[in-house]
């Protein structure tokens, strides 16, 4: 399964520089997701062509939104969107994969290891339970609960002057004015997806 020209084509088209390698951790990453996903339901597109776009270069849209971040929580991780792609394109990111779904982490495991993913660490835990060391000061998810839910249930994981950037379909207008006391829009901002056909935007929600 290769799909080098796709993948530098859509890199190219958001602006994102990687080098030869990463393409090639990225590959097989898309590998093992197919792989798995026979046995273990990690997501419903089975096409690996299509995963390029919909599950690749949709979690990488988010990486140049990363800037002056060092700790990255993805929450309800899943298939390990977006978290494992930008641990690839951020080997200076220490991201950390969480999911309370053991079979999901199970995979989440496995790839980080045949990868060599030095930057990535895998939590079994539901995210209101969850008690790490460290604070976080990015804190993404990409289809984990709605724009409140997720602030709430992760919001004593962020660090002091942390953000979360939450990956988001059509503009959540609604989702937005149900955020909780406390937390405030800091910009919306449209992602465009080569090979997407559809909605893409990225919320950045910061304490007041």
């Amino acid at each position: 399964m290769m799909h080098s020209s796709e993948l530098t084509q859509g890199l190219a088209a958001i602006g994102l520089e990687l080098t030869p390698d990463q393409i090639t951790l990225l590959e097989g990453y898309l590998g093992l997701l197919a792989k798995w996903n026979q046995t273990y339901n990690l997501t419903a597109i089975r096409e690996s062509e299509r995963m390029v776009s919909y599950h690749l270069l949709d979690s990488l849209t988010l990486v140049p939104h990363l800037a002056g971040g060092t700790r990255l929580l993805d929450v309800g991780s899943g298939g390990g969107m977006p978290g494992i792609p930008a641990a690839i394109a951020r080997p200076d990111l220490q991201v950390v994969l969480l999911d309370s779904n053991h079979k999901k982490t199970t995979f989440l495991r496995q790839a980080a290891i045949e990868l060599k993913l030095n930057n990535v660490t895998v939590i079994t835990d539901r995210v209101e339970a969850y008690q790490p060391a460290e604070k976080f000061d990015r804190i993404t998810s990409r289809a984990f609960s709605e724009l409140a839910e997720f602030v709430k249930l992760s919001r004593h994981l962020l660090a002091a002057d942390g953000q979360f950037v939450a990956m988001k379909g059509v503009y959540p207008y609604e989702e937005i004015a149900q955020l909780p006391e406390g937390f405030v829009v800091a910009e919306v901002l449209p992602l465009a997806v080569p090979g997407l056909d559809a909605e893409r935007h990225l919320v950045r929600v910061v304490a007041r």
